[in-house]
């Protein structure tokens, strides 16, 4: 053996060498990935043709391993780590020569590409990426930072520590709304480093919060890493317990879980929220503690008013969190007793079939062994008594198609039991009531009279809703019947607008809050997918975009605002009326609904080309296109280029041997920690993209083959890969603000600055790992 190393040990550390020495050169990376995986190979098979790589295997026709196989031990789980005095055999790394290891991959380099980038199931949610790169450029590229970093300097500048706390909520908003990391910490170090060094801050805290708060990117939802983490981690985790499933002796995951073994990206932005918000805190809590016990490292500074009228700390506490604390509360409440809810009187045309047992009980008996460890006596036992109880009833009952009778004695129960109040009229009432109160708080000393006309709209289409709306009131009497006290409240709003528009905190964070709230909430509410979310991300995206070059251009931006309303009634309509007008008998109403819908459709679509049109005449949107064309092929190509590297590493058994050592350790924690320190040590010099792509697909069998959470898993991975990003001397982060960084602000400084982050991402990780209930509590309780 060439220096004592087994061959496969050898040729991983070859591949490696390769890789970074790729990374290094210069080369753009997506292709000194390719190239490296493509001189890699050629090394090893030289070598190993040259007969200086032996892979020392163990010897299957021996008495000992047949002794081993006789004791019931899998032949999977024989490996030289866990029986290293068993009987060994020399042989090449490449088994058969490299010329088929060669002819083999070209297949599976085929079969990859076909399945992970050009036809796979994954690729519509990596187009994803495409979306979210251009809402994040976009956003970029219109200087909203500039005015949240204002904004929010003014709010918290008299605080201790307030503009490092400023810079942690705008790092939390640009993360939710661009996601890439590169941008979000140059643009702060451009726009605040120099403002806070002249407010007297220490260079080591306003370097080290700038850097910190940048990377909330990678973690905080929409988040690239978690798209391109996400596919992959949903087939690794349904293939891992697939295998794992059979190991058990039973045919599939979903009867050995109980459940299906699938994670999707929509559930890991549900899982990645508490996480990424728990670490903006901690960073905050830091800054804010640095200021009191050095007060002159960070002080207060009075940066101006975010309103342009005093308001006295009564008028605060009412109109900004007695009165719309108590509406939320009232509502809740109502909720509960059942007044608001759902009123729908829709009913199945079938009977519901009958329930089956929590977990499948005819399985094997090595199945059923293998279940009860897993579940526990209590789990199974209750599942057994399930199982005989629906035998002894004849078996699980079939649905059936419901009588006319029966469906209409349904429908009437329905109407009997329906809410006084449906729950979209409520909320909406909720919505405008919250609008109301805002604006009398920004401005407490203007009339009041146009609010209350606008309250008491409010109070007139609820006692309506009330005295005459039913259950089986059609979508269009219901608009009628509404229509003329909803005019009363838009007639009202139009006054609580104009005050809001006063405080600067509202206008400049209510657009892009709305844009953030409108594609993670469809995807946290479960309503699409990330794909389309983060279409319609892109789009208002431009179209925010727009509205601020025509105000900077002093020029109108109606047609924007009105194409926004646009798509507001568009969603409306088409949530309230049945749009499926191919039926053989469709509603009158439902017609003139479609007709309304399809022209707002064709009027917003007018709205976003003209807001193109201005970012294209405004020199914009051309910069635009090409760095989000520029990013997206780089992500793709670099997929490429890693499948090549993968593809080499499994061809002279490197990811067989690295998952055996793995698998070599009984404990699943030790597993995992070692994992976890191999992602932050390779997170020094390589982007998470490499991590991702060439790392994970070859530890992701083991790790997400055990009894952990994937969501969990995952989190974990994306919150470590951020704290590579931050840590010294080899973080991204670090690198990209010293590129923006004055002359006085040395790197000196920037690392000392961020060493208090990276204990924080340390204890981090600690805290998700003792209570992994905050990545798991959201997608649970929008289950």
């Amino acid at each position: 053996m060439l220096f004592g190393l087994d061959g496969v040990e050898i040729g991983l550390i070859i591949v490696f060498l390769c890789l970074f020495a790729g990374i290094l050169s210069g080369f753009p990376v997506a292709f000194a990935i390719g190239g490296s995986a493509i001189i890699s190979f050629a090394i090893i098979a030289a070598l190993d043709s040259g007969g200086y790589l032996i892979h020392q295997a163990i010897d299957t026709g021996t008495a000992e391993y047949a002794a081993l196989i006789a004791e019931g031990i899998r032949p999977d789980t024989i490996s030289v780590f866990r029986y290293p005095d068993l009987p060994r055999i020399a042989e090449h790394v490449f088994v058969g020569g490299w010329e088929t290891a060669l002819d083999r991959n070209v297949s599976f380099v085929v079969n990859r590409m076909n399945e992970r980038v050009l036809a796979g199931q994954s690729i519509e949610t990596l187009l994803a990426v495409l979306m979210f790169v251009l809402m994040g450029i976009t956003l970029e590229r219109s200087k909203i930072a500039d005015d949240l970093l204002t904004t929010m300097s003014r709010v918290f500048g008299g605080l201790p520590g307030g503009l490092a706390v400023s810079v942690v909520v705008v790092g939390a908003f640009l993360a939710a709304s661009t996601g890439i990391v590169g941008a979000t910490v140059v643009t702060m170090g451009l726009l605040s480093l120099p403002t806070m060094l002249r407010a007297g801050y220490s260079k080591e805290l306003a370097t080290g919060v700038i850097a910190a708060s940048g990377t909330l990117g990678q973690i905080i939802p929409p988040s690239i890493v978690i798209v391109l983490l996400g596919t992959l981690a949903g087939d690794l985790y349904s293939a891992a317990q697939e295998e794992r499933a059979q190991l058990a002796g039973c045919t599939d995951a979903l009867t050995y879980l109980g459940e299906p073994a699938v994670v999707s990206v929509g559930t890991l932005f549900q899982a990645a929220l508490l996480p990424g918000i728990m670490l903006a805190f901690l960073y905050a809590a830091y800054a804010f503690g640095f200021a009191l016990l050095n007060p002159a490292k960070a002080p207060a500074v009075d940066t101006g008013s975010a309103n342009g009228e005093p308001i006295t700390r009564n008028e605060s506490l009412t109109w900004f969190l007695a009165v719309p604390g108590g509406l939320i509360i009232l509502l809740v409440f109502l909720m509960n007793l059942g007044v608001v809810g759902s009123q729908s009187v829709i009913v199945d045309s079938f009977t519901d079939s009958g329930q089956t047992a929590s977990l499948r009980t005819n399985v094997s008996d090595e199945c059923a062994a293998s279940m009860l460890e897993l579940h526990g006596e209590e789990a199974w036992s209750t599942a057994l008594a399930e199982q005989q109880a629906i035998d002894d009833a004849g078996g699980v009952e079939q649905a059936r198609a419901l009588s006319d009778e029966e469906r209409a004695e349904r429908v009437a129960e329905k109407v009997a039991t329906a809410p006084v109040i449906g729950t979209g009229l409520g909320i909406m009432a909720l919505l405008m009531a919250l609008v109301l109160t805002t604006a009398r708080g920004v401005s407490p000393s203007s009339d009041p009279m146009p609010l209350i006309i606008g309250a008491g709209g409010i109070a007139l289409i609820l006692l309506a809703d009330i005295v005459l709306i039913n259950p089986l009131t059609t979508p269009g009497v219901t608009t009628l019947i509404i229509i003329l006290p909803l005019l009363l409240v838009l007639w009202s709003m139009r006054f609580a607008m104009a005050r809001l528009a006063k405080n600067d905190l509202l206008r400049v964070v209510f657009p892009p809050l709305v844009l953030i709230v409108a594609v993670l909430g469809s995807i946290l509410g479960g309503i699409t997918n990330p794909t389309p979310a983060a279409a319609l991300g892109a789009g208002g995206a431009i179209m925010l975009a727009a509205y601020r070059k025509l105000a900077d251009q002093e020029k109108s931006g109606k047609i924007i605002l009105l194409a926004t309303g646009a798509v507001a009634l568009l969603l409306i309509v088409g949530v309230n009326f049945d749009m499926r007008i191919g039926q053989e008998n469709v509603a009158f109403e439902d017609q003139l609904a479609f007709i309304f819908a399809f022209s707002m459709f064709l009027f917003s679509m007018f709205g976003l080309f003209y807001a193109c049109a201005v970012l294209w005449l405004g020199g914009v949107l051309t910069p635009v296109v090409r760095e989000t064309a520029k990013v997206t092929s780089m992500v793709f190509t670099i997929l490429i280029g890693s499948q090549l590297l993968n593809l080499v590493v499994i061809s002279f058994g490197g990811e067989h041997y690295i998952q055996q050592f793995l698998r070599s350790f009984d404990d699943e924690w030790t597993v995992f920690l070692i994992v976890m320190l191999v992602l932050f040590v390779l997170g020094f010099v390589l982007d998470f993209l490499e991590i991702i792509y060439i790392v994970i697909p070859i530890v992701g069998p083991v790790i997400y083959g055990g009894t952990f959470d994937p969501k969990w898993v995952t989190i974990m991975i994306a919150v470590n890969l951020q704290t590579s990003f931050l840590t010294p001397p080899f973080g991204f982060a670090l690198f990209y603000l010293r590129g923006v960084a004055p002359k006085e602000v040395t790197t000196g400084h920037i690392y000392r600055g961020v060493a208090p982050f990276v204990l924080i991402q340390v204890a981090g990780l600690a805290i998700l790992a003792f209570f992994p209930s905050i990545v798991t509590i959201v997608p649970n309780l929008l289950k």
